[in-house]
């Protein structure tokens, strides 16, 4: 498992033009006629990072470093509520499909992992009130099962300007090796789609080129 911390010009660096955990929802993602916009959106990115050799330009907002900003304070009460040491990893490939892999906010103990999101106090409540996980973070931390072999992994949902008792929420989200083969096929032939066409635009254009 990667030592790079997360974040990093070298992480991002690591994870050019491949599919990662965080992003599994948007290859999955259909409507009633199909695939949806953000499989599309998601797959000309990655074909642009791999014909550039760059990452993709990272939209931030206030909100989104706010949060980045809480993620160290969320992981100590996490630990404490836990009674476990959360281990920091950088980016892990999937054992047995290539171009693609997770970076899990932790390891914890020998079969888990730890997925933590400080949001605006909006969605924080509609969790609290809801009790449950939004399915893109289920397919996010499955992803990340896939890849690490983990068992389990809490999802924490946390929010300091809320009262003491109400800023940290754990869910267990335990591993499902059915959901996970679906989404390993899913994930597959994405992969040799966007191969496909990183083929066609290079054969093409290097065609003109030489015309």
């Amino acid at each position: 498992m990667s030592e790079i911390v997360q974040g990093s010009d070298e992480w991002l660096a690591v994870r050019v033009g491949k599919v990662t955990a965080s992003r599994v929802a948007d290859v999955v993602a259909k409507t009633k006629t199909g695939y949806g916009a953000s499989r599309a959106n998601y797959m000309a990115e990655l074909i642009a990072e791999r014909l550039t050799g760059e990452p993709a330009e990272r939209f931030t907002n206030s909100a989104m470093k706010w949060g980045t900003e809480q993620e160290p304070d969320a992981r100590v009460a996490y630990e404490f509520r836990v009674d476990a040491e959360v281990v920091q990893v950088g980016f892990v490939p999937h054992p047995t499909i290539a171009m693609t892999g997770a970076s899990p906010d932790g390891l914890v103990g020998e079969e888990g992992l730890v997925e933590i999101k400080c949001p605006n106090t909006a969605t924080h409540i509609d969790t609290l009130l809801s009790q449950t996980v939004p399915g893109k973070y289920v397919t996010q931390m499955m992803w990340q099962m896939a890849c690490t072999g983990r068992q389990w992994c809490d999802f924490v949902s946390y929010d300091p300007r809320m009262p003491e008792h109400m800023r940290l929420f754990v869910k267990r989200v335990h591993r499902d090796d059915a959901l996970i083969a679906s989404l390993e096929a899913d994930v597959a032939g994405f992969l040799a789609e966007l191969a496909q066409k990183v083929v066609e635009l290079t054969t093409l254009y290097d065609q003109r080129a030489a015309a």
